[in-house]
């Protein structure tokens, strides 16, 4: 394949996953590393819901993606594979997230695009930010975006003095610089500072849901919050997956990321 009908390929791709640069991303690879798993007990139905509130991407392990992506054919839902993986029996590995794939079976599998993760600060992030910058190596020869989760918790976090971020910025600036297309980030309740984050990089940065909680309103005051601090959208997922009401919350996550409305209107439009 020719550069510029790699390059247009690619862009397309990007296009779908984040129309005008901007996107709603549920990740419900969670069963892989620690299950039983509310809300991802039921796949199919699960996959189902979340094409009906019409998400932009659902990104799973490669299993998944390939046993289900038919029901994102037709719509405006595509698939993202991610490739790495650890399970919570590993013990003092268990942040050392391996790869289970290649990018070569992306779109075999039913997927548009590849995802990887790194735990910087963790014992093995040397080893986690060669695989993710090889997996995106493989995804450039195929036109194929790739997304990064990124996170900056393990014990060996050494965050610039005066870093307010603790490592989060050092951690987005990391995914961009190894090649990847989008990030994911999680929320710091400090504007400046999550706004000096979204601006360090070129790409669209989403910010993840954090720990599960029933207070739908806070969550997506949040995805407010931060869209208005430049986000690029959400990678949502027990937020999401382990709603109540799922298929409702998906839909407020759209109209607030790409509609632009408030969380409260959101709720109000949606019923919750």
């Amino acid at each position: 394949m020719v550069a510029g009908a790699v390059a247009e390929t690619k862009t397309s791709r990007l296009e779908q996953l984040l129309p005008g640069g901007k996107g709603v991303w549920i990740p419900i690879d969670h069963g892989a590393s620690d299950f039983p798993c509310p809300g991802l007990e039921d796949l199919e139905q699960t996959i189902r819901g979340l094409v009906k509130a019409g998400v932009n991407a659902i990104v799973a392990q490669k299993g998944v993606v390939g046993r289900y992506h038919a029901l994102c054919e037709g719509t405006n839902t595509a698939m993202v594979v991610h490739y790495s993986v650890s399970t919570r029996h590993a013990g003092e590995d268990q942040s050392n997230k391996v790869l289970v794939g290649h990018a070569d079976e992306t779109l075999s599998r039913g997927g548009i695009a590849v995802s990887s993760q790194v735990n910087m600060g963790s014992p093995n992030e040397a080893s986690m930010i060669e695989r993710m910058g090889e997996l995106n190596r493989q995804a450039h020869h195929l036109a194929l975006p790739s997304f990064g989760m990124v996170y900056a918790r393990g014990e060996h976090l050494n965050p610039v003095d005066g870093d307010s971020t603790n490592g989060q910025i050092h951690a987005v600036r990391l995914a961009f610089e190894l090649g990847c297309d989008a990030a994911k980030t999680t929320w710091i309740d400090n504007d400046s500072a999550f706004e000096a984050m979204t601006a360090c990089v070129p790409i669209p940065v989403l910010v993840a849901g954090g720990p599960r909680t029933d207070n739908t309103l806070e969550v997506l005051t949040r995805v407010e919050r931060a869209m208005a601090l430049g986000a690029g959208g959400v990678c949502m997922g027990r937020q999401v997956f382990a709603h109540p009401d799922m298929v409702n919350m998906a839909r407020a996550l759209m109209s607030i990321v790409h509609d632009g409305l408030t969380a409260q209107d959101a709720m109000a439009l949606h019923g919750l």
